[in-house]
């Protein structure tokens, strides 16, 4: 077993490209999609069912493990791989992200972020030393640097000024890192869509000096079109000889279009929470599980699919459990889901070493365009 991270590109089409990051408690095969295990669980999933659906990676969220229950409660119990049962490599985000989104009263300030839990109202300090803490008491394997993360559309002034306060932090949370081999540290870039930021980002992120890289700051309100601008030359910014981390992304049309532009990493809770919600992902598109015409469909969710979920029920049963509230259906949904996300990686992988991404992109497209199957 390898003691130190790594990563090594496999093959190239086009921009796209196919590796392995290699960690002491694992290889993770990319481009890789990344199941969210929010609170220490990918919700409605067993850890062994996650492996199942070829799952090489999880990620972890610095942000509510540290309200709940709390970073160094799980440290004395081990770790949150022994805590959770993963033994595969885990990377947790920053926290950063979340205090945006999800936290009561925040005031940000050039130390850090002070804000109220969403959960019972506590105050919390979040700095780019206490993420590092945080996130080395939990035991992940790729922690991310605690950046800043404005909500698009944004004025450029704000930006710009986001921009900085985050590479600066970046420089703090490389410092309060420190050496741990085996653990890998990401740089995030920001910059939203202004190519100019992206850059001046990129080489400051450079010149701290990452094991990897994110590309931060998307998927946050700008839209597809946008991010894919963005995408079309901010992983190129970044160091070709590490890996490349989209946060937060996405449908299954975004992680085609950023693994087409040179992304190895993306991590989303679509998957999972869509499952709970009656959404299943297949070949041709999205199937809403709850809709009456699955109500005396025999065949299942998508044939071509070895999961759980459509090698032994049926539309008509898991619209039944959908429509009856039973815990089952989000369990199969999500799984399934989960599954059709690692079916589509590996099948990228496999085309970008073939050097038929092309004709794999076509294919994709043309089938989800078809549309469902016909009803009965």
């Amino acid at each position: 077993m390898t003691e130190r991270f790594s990563f090594s590109l496999a093959a190239t089409d086009g921009k796209a490209r196919t590796g392995t990051i290699r960690t002491p408690r694992g290889e993770i095969r990319t481009p890789a999609f990344m199941p969210v295990g929010t609170a220490a669980t990918v919700k409605a999933m067993l850890p062994e069912s996650v492996a199942a659906t070829g799952a090489d990676i999880l990620l972890g969220n610095t942000y509510h493990l540290m309200l709940r229950p709390g970073a160094e409660r799980v440290a004395r119990l081990g770790g949150l791989h022994r805590f959770m049962n993963w033994d595969r490599p885990i990377l947790t985000d920053s926290g950063g992200f979340q205090v945006m989104s999800l936290a009561g009263l925040r005031k940000l300030t050039e130390e850090g972020v002070t804000f109220t839990s969403h959960i019972d109202g506590s105050k919390h300090e979040l700095t780019p030393e206490r993420s590092m803490e945080i996130q080395r008491l939990l035991g992940s394997d790729i922690v991310m640097c605690f950046d800043e993360c404005p909500a698009l559309p944004a004025d450029a002034a704000a930006v710009e000024a986001s921009m900085q306060l985050s590479m600066r932090w970046a420089e703090r949370s490389k410092i309060a890192f420190g050496d741990r081999p085996g653990h890998a540290l990401l740089g995030i870039q920001q910059g939203g869509v202004t190519r100019e930021l992206r850059a001046e980002s990129a080489e400051a992120l450079k010149a701290i000096g990452f094991d990897g890289y994110a590309v931060g700051g998307l998927a946050v309100g700008e839209g597809q079109e946008a991010m894919f601008g963005v995408l079309d030359y901010a992983p190129d910014m970044l160091p070709e000889d590490r890996p490349r981390y989209l946060m937060g992304v996405g449908k299954p049309d975004d992680i085609v279009g950023a693994v087409k532009r040179g992304i190895d990493m993306m991590d989303c809770v679509l998957p999972s929470r869509s499952g709970r919600t009656g959404q299943a992902f297949t070949r041709r598109g999205v199937v809403n599980i709850k809709n009456a015409r699955h109500a005396d469909d025999p065949r299942p969710l998508d044939e071509a699919c070895g999961c759980p979920a459509c090698q032994g029920y049926s539309r008509a049963y898991l619209h039944h459990v959908f429509r009856a509230g039973e815990m089952i259906s989000g369990m199969l949904l999500t799984w399934h889901n989960l599954r059709y996300y690692q079916d589509l990686m590996a099948a990228m992988r496999a085309a970008i070493a073939a050097g038929t991404f092309a004709e794999f992109e076509t294919t994709f497209h043309a089938d989800r365009a078809e549309g469902d199957i016909p009803p009965l």
